[in-house]
Formats: structure tokens, C-alpha cells, sequence
């Protein structure tokens, strides 16, 4: 019997999900039917009852459900969300993975460590952050377990290679570099959820992407996309690292994080676009 329920599995990381670890690996929630086995069919939020009885089956819920920047929908649905799986978690003993962002970090300087206070310049990150707050609340009012994956940017489904269009432009800093993230490959993303899945205990907060911050640029070239620079305006960030100490020791030893490589990613892309079609 699958021992994750992946909630909100229809949009892309939970197809990466499914691809990567195959259809029976877990139990996937849609809102609308989809082809394959292994979905339940229901809302989340106007459907608890059904929620509370996917949840009972399963040793813990991966809640990837709530709306993506830029297209469309309420962003504070994923506060209701979160609270939601929290609250099925409580009912049935089963703990909560919240699929959180790196943007809750907003603008701060220097490596970005869980223990570092939110500080979100952006709607998104707004949002993700007070779901965290009341996510953990909630938790420990009611005796679940909870915690908040704070994920980097995903390759290919990122605003640089997802959103990339002809006469693309990159920020130029000073040095001549463009922007630097923390990045993770898709399919090395469904690898390090699959191995947190597997661990027993897991902190109330973990930020996952793949040691080393990538340039912008060099991922774009990876790809073969062409792109222009402009001086980058004074509010523009240069660098957004996230602190993986945390990760890496509890990856540690079964499973060795590699540092991101812009081809490899893209590779990772290529493999995955074909099963990523809406």
C-alpha cells in the first residue's frame, strides 16, 4: 500500500512526482479526472470528509496543491490548503510535507539558513510564509507533525527556462554576471522528496536545492537559448543562496546531493517535458 497521499499532483512538480516514481508509489489527488491509476478525485478544501479518508490510508501527506505565481488564482489559497492537510494530518496520524518556496526569504543578503526570519518582498512569498506560520501553529496545537519544504527554484519550471520567449533579457550586475539562485533539478527534486519521504523524522523547516548557485545565463546557454543583458537596476538581487547543512545531514549517508550543473538540469528538462503536457 502507497504510504504518501501527494495532493495537488495534477500540476508540475506532482507530475514530475509521478514520472519519477511511478504511478503506484503513492496516492495522487487531482480535482479532475486524470489518466492513470492511483488518483482520488476530490477538493481539498470543499471536501474534508474525503480528504480525512485518503489521509487515513497513508503514513503521511506531501501537499504540493496551491496556485503558481502569474497564473491566476488566490495566492492565500495556499494557507487554506496547508491548514487543510494539517488538519487531515491531526485526524488520521499521519504527519504533513508542505511544499513552501525559497521566496519567503525575500531580499536578504548572505547564505539563507531555516533559522533566518521570513522576510518576503513579493505576494508569493507572503503567502507561502503565513502558511508556514499558521501551518506550524495548527501542527502543534493538534499534535501533527509538520514540515515546510523550503524549495529553490526549479529548473524548466522557473520564470528563466519555463518562461523563456524570444528576446529574452537578463539582468547585467556589475561584475558582468547575471542573477544567481539556488536551483534543483525537476527529477532531482523528486528524488530528494522521495528520500525525505523515507526518513522518520524531518524538522519544522527545510530549505532543498543543489549546493551551489547557478547563473542565470549559464542555464539559458545550457539550453541553447539565446538571450540580451541590461544594467541591472538597484533593486535587482544578485544572489539568492540557500544554507543545505540541513539537507545534506539528512541525506546523509544513503544519498549524496550533487552541485548543481546547468547541463545536467537541462537534461533533467528533456526528460520530463514529454510527460509534462497539460
Amino acid at each position: 500500500m502507497a504510504e504518501t497521499l501527494v495532493l495537488g499532483a495534477s500540476g508540475r512538480i506532482g507530475r514530475a512526482l509521478r514520472y519519477r516514481w511511478g504511478g503506484e508509489a503513492a496516492l495522487w489527488q487531482a480535482r479532475r479526472a486524470q489518466t492513470g491509476t492511483g488518483w482520488a478525485i476530490f477538493d481539498p478544501l470543499a471536501e474534508p470528509d474525503a480528504l480525512r479518508a485518503v489521509a487515513a490510508q497513508v503514513r503521511q501527506i506531501l501537499c504540493l496543491a496551491g496556485p503558481v505565481p502569474g497564473r491566476g488564482g488566490d495566492l492565500r489559497d495556499s494557507i487554506a490548503l496547508g491548514a487543510a492537510a494539517v488538519r487531515a494530518g491531526a485526524a488520521t496520524g499521519a504527519r504533513v510535507l508542505l511544499a513552501s518556496s525559497a521566496a519567503v526569504y525575500g531580499s536578504q543578503p548572505g547564505l539563507l539558513g531555516e533559522d533566518l526570519p521570513p522576510a518576503p518582498s513579493h505576494p508569493y512569498g507572503v503567502a507561502k510564509a503565513e502558511m508556514e506560520v499558521q501551518a506550524l501553529a495548527l501542527g502543534r496545537e493538534l499534535g501533527c507533525a509538520v514540515c515546510c519544504l523550503r524549495i529553490g527554484n526549479i529548473a524548466g519550471f522557473d520564470a528563466i527556462l519555463g518562461g523563456w520567449r524570444p528576446g529574452f533579457r537578463l539582468d547585467r550586475f556589475a561584475d558582468g554576471r547575471s542573477p544567481r539562485r539556488s536551483y534543483i533539478g525537476p527529477l532531482s527534486l523528486a528524488d530528494v522528496l522521495a528520500e525525505l519521504c523515507a526518513r522518520p523524522d524531518l524538522p519544522e523547516r527545510l530549505n532543498i536545492a543543489q549546493p551551489g548557485p547557478v547563473e542565470m545565463g549559464a542555464l539559458l546557454a545550457a539550453a541553447g537559448r539565446a538571450y540580451a543583458t541590461a544594467p541591472a537596476p538597484d533593486t535587482a538581487i544578485a544572489e539568492v543562496a540557500l544554507d543545505l547543512g540541513r539537507l545534506k545531514a539528512l541525506l546523509a549517508p544513503q544519498r549524496l546531493l550533487p552541485a548543481a550543473d546547468p547541463a545536467q538540469m537541462v537534461a533533467e528538462m528533456a526528460l520530463l517535458e514529454p510527460h509534462m503536457k497539460d
